[in-house]
């Protein structure tokens, strides 16, 4: 039911306007200014004459939190959140309007997720991982692995055998801790061609392949078939029948409409163009008549008579023509030939999974971007329609990482920026634009290190998962069963590992922001945009009402400047942070409808305001508060804000910059609960670690203002203190109890009651309290 302050375009015609705006690079300040979002350590930090900041014993303290053994004694545990087993109520469904989960009871769920790479290392290993993660509040993990085979002079048909029984393991291990499991189990762009496979025959990777090659394809039903039917000796079950999976995807980050396209060569490219001449004699009746309908329109290899139609590089899709122009025709056709093509594939792989080998999870299509995301996206989101979830991977960095190798590793001597996503909300990675009908995950995604400021990362999620109703929002990665030091990112170069979760700031701050989240103490908001777009628009790559970001893949992406993108503001895209955005497809745009935003977005302030009232997020101060009856919070920036007022709370911190969620652990609001968990972040770095301020010029020819790593540090992470007072208007709890890092009771606080209210001081060197009516 559309809200009824909607305006329908078909009325109230919109200016289409494009700007570009630059996402988190060259807007990057100096770290001595902390209102924009630099680290601003406090005044008993030590700073020596060059810039560079010392993180010092003084203003931290050691995060040691050493093996848990997951005592019963323990005060945090979140196990009781998951089922007992996973799947135990049958096969994760969709809900009846297609836009969210349901078990196979028809009963909502809510997935806090993560990517764990410990099925690598043993079944003991993913058995402890389980449980750990299960503690935290995780109820869905993301198997993200390589199914085709591994070893020298293997048949293509073959699959790695290695692999399945790590699955097998895997499903075992996690299901056992009522958590759910995605599996991912094909990657071009990791997959090594051998010399006696026929694929790829002269293209450079398998980028694309997979979409029109028969042969890659012919492989690829035989792997599933091969990893899907066998019974798995560690459940009895085979995991076309395993309700502990709850989503098949198909492949990961590969599509016709990205870069990569341009790679294809030779016989490949030969392929698909004979393809594309037969969609052509099908849709036009033959090659003169689409040629004529083109206006004669030619690219260089062209020879009709053969039935040789050449197809345009991936960047002419990427410009907008004249709509009465040849050249525009020919573009739209290839445009609906490579996005049916990857539909197409995408549908006969579903009847493939369903009817040939009978497998019952939900099947999500793909997960990756565009050349542009302006005028592609919504033609690779329809090209998924046939799966039953969509999906993409989004990243937050904080501007850009710049060093040899910036793709896994952090090194003495990068160079990066660190910008707070909270100065910066259109770089926010849940800016989605959804598919009304389907379920959408983000499979992967993070704040990367070197990023400073990551407590926010896990307070945001939440909020902004419960209040548009995206269903996951998947963690990459995580390596070790339980907390990862700080450490190489291969085991011997020295380095700090990049891709990693399993850390204080991240990891640490899962618990707070997980309970909330799956407990439903943040509101789901209504509808703000509903777009409706026909597919003629797709293939003419017309500039929708609104669009997402461009996210930057420092594996692929060769212009950092790729985090700089030109966004429609027929509709402003701070949109994303009000409310729920949406789109449908093969519908009349006209019926279009369009919230009036005004009451909720001041540009001027830099204020933003859920339609749901519970979210203000302030990006001129880097403030983004919680006010809910059972959870109330703040991130950003706290020591220039001063004091802080929520519905039942007063929060006051010298922090220059940190995160607090204040969550009932009983279900009842804050101001009657009897069992209260406060959690804080600040920021954590490794021992030793030393930066300094430089300005330098990219490639690109921008000048950026960031940071050169001096000192990488060593083990452990350092956290800074915290400086903390918190005011709850609840005077029935007298006792608070300081949890070290596993949850376990180490200590006592003082709590002074005022009439209605008790105040109290954080630890200066915990994480975790809980507070208690005893």
């Amino acid at each position: 039911m559309i809200n009824s302050g909607f305006r329908n375009k078909a009325i109230i015609p919109y200016l289409t306007l494009v700007i570009s705006l630059t996402i988190g690079i060259s807007s990057c300040q100096d770290i001595s200014d902390s209102s924009t979002g630099k680290i601003a350590f406090n005044n008993k930090a030590k700073t020596v004459s060059n810039q560079q900041t010392i993180i010092t014993e003084d203003n931290t303290w050691p995060f040691e939190p050493g093996i848990d053994n997951y005592s019963d004694k323990a005060l945090l545990d979140l196990r009781y959140l998951n089922e007992k087993v996973a799947g135990e109520k049958g096969f994760i469904q969709r809900s009846k309007d297609g836009n969210d989960f349901v078990t196979g009871d028809g009963t909502p769920i809510r997935f806090w997720a993560i990517n764990s790479e410990v099925w690598k290392k043993g079944y003991s290993e993913l058995k402890d991982n389980a449980r750990f993660l299960a503690k935290r509040g995780v109820n869905l993990v993301r198997w993200h692995g390589q199914i085709a085979p591994k070893i020298k002079d293997s048949k293509l048909i073959n699959i790695d055998t290695k692999s399945r029984e790590q699955l097998w393991q895997y499903v075992a291990a996690m299901k056992q801790e009522g958590i759910y499991l995605t599996i991912s189990p094909y990657y071009a762009n990791a997959l090594k061609p051998q010399p006696n496979w026929k694929v790829p025959q002269d293209s450079q990777s398998f980028h694309g392949l997979l979409f029109f090659d028969p042969e890659l394809q012919k492989a690829y039903k035989s792997w599933l078939k091969q990893l899907l039917i066998p019974v798995n000796p560690y459940t009895g079950i085979a995991l076309k029948d395993e309700p502990a999976i709850a989503i098949i995807q198909l492949q990961n980050e590969d599509s016709l409409l990205f870069w990569t396209f341009n790679q294809l060569k030779g016989r490949e490219k030969e392929l698909l163009s004979r393809q594309f001449s037969q969609w052509l004699q099908k849709k036009y009746g033959s090659l003169t008549q689409a040629s004529n309908a083109w206006q004669g329109t030619k690219v260089k290899g062209d020879d009709l008579a053969k039935g040789i139609v050449q197809l345009y590089n991936i960047s002419k899709l990427t410009k907008l023509q004249k709509s009465n122009d040849g050249k525009a025709k020919r573009l739209a056709d290839q445009t609906q030939f490579l996005t049916e093509t990857m539909r197409q594939f995408n549908q006969e792989m579903t009847r493939f999974l369903r009817e040939e080998i009978g497998a019952k999870q939900l099947i999500n299509a793909g997960n990756w971007k565009t050349a542009d995301t302006l005028r592609l996206n919504d033609a690779e989101r329809y090209s998924y329609s046939p799966t039953e979830v969509m999906a993409v991977n989004r990243y937050y960095t904080g501007g850009t990482h710049q060093g040899k190798y910036k793709g896994w590793a952090i090194v003495n001597g990068d160079k990066f920026t660190n910008q707070s996503v909270l100065f910066n909300p259109l770089a926010f990675p849940l800016n989605i634009k959804q598919v009304s009908g389907y379920p959408m995950i983000i499979p992967e995604s993070s704040w990367v290190p070197p990023l400073g400021y990551q407590s926010e990362g896990p307070f945001l999620v939440s909020l902004f998962q419960s209040l548009t109703g995206i269903d996951g929002f998947y963690w990459f990665a995580m390596k070790e069963p339980q907390w990862r030091e700080p450490s190489s990112a291969n085991g011997y170069k020295p380095s700090l590992g990049k891709w990693v979760i399993n850390t204080p700031e991240l990891l640490g701050n899962f618990p707070a922001a997980a309970l909330m989240y799956r407990q439903n103490y943040i509101k789901m908001g209504s509808i703000v945009i509903d777009e409706k777009r026909s597919l003629d628009e797709l293939w003419s790559r017309e500039i929708p009402l609104i669009s997402e970001t461009t996210s930057f893949d420092p594996n692929r992406d060769k212009n950092e400047d790729n985090s700089s993108v030109s966004l429609s503001k027929t509709v402003n895209p701070l949109a994303f942070l009000v409310g729920r955005v949406q789109v449908s497809y093969n519908r009349n745009s006209s019926e279009s409808q369009v919230l009036d935003l005004s009451p909720y977005i001041d540009e001027k302030a830099k204020t933003i305001r859920s339609i749901t009232g519970e979210i203000q997020w302030n990006y001129s101060q880097g403030i983004c508060t919680l006010n809910t009856p059972k959870a109330q919070g703040v991130s950003g920036f706290l020591a220039q804000v001063g004091e802080i007022k929520l519905g039942d709370t007063t929060i006051i911190s010298d922090n220059q910059y940190g995160t607090v969620i204040i969550v009932s652990m009983d279900g009842k609001p804050l101001k009657t609960s009897q069992k209260i968990l406060v959690q804080m972040g600040t920021v954590a770095r490794s021992t030793g670690w030393q930066e300094k301020a430089i300005t330098w010029e990219n490639k690109q020819g921008k000048l950026l203002k960031g940071f050169e790593i001096i000192n990488y540090g060593k083990a452990p992470w350092r956290l800074l203190k915290n400086e903390l007072k918190i005011t709850i208007n609840n005077p029935n709890l007298t006792q608070g109890t300081i949890l070290n890092p596993n949850g376990l009771a180490q200590g006592k606080i003082e709590i002074k009651r005022d009439k209605n209210k008790i105040i109290f001081d954080f630890p200066v060197d915990s994480k975790y309290l809980i507070l208690e009516e005893k």
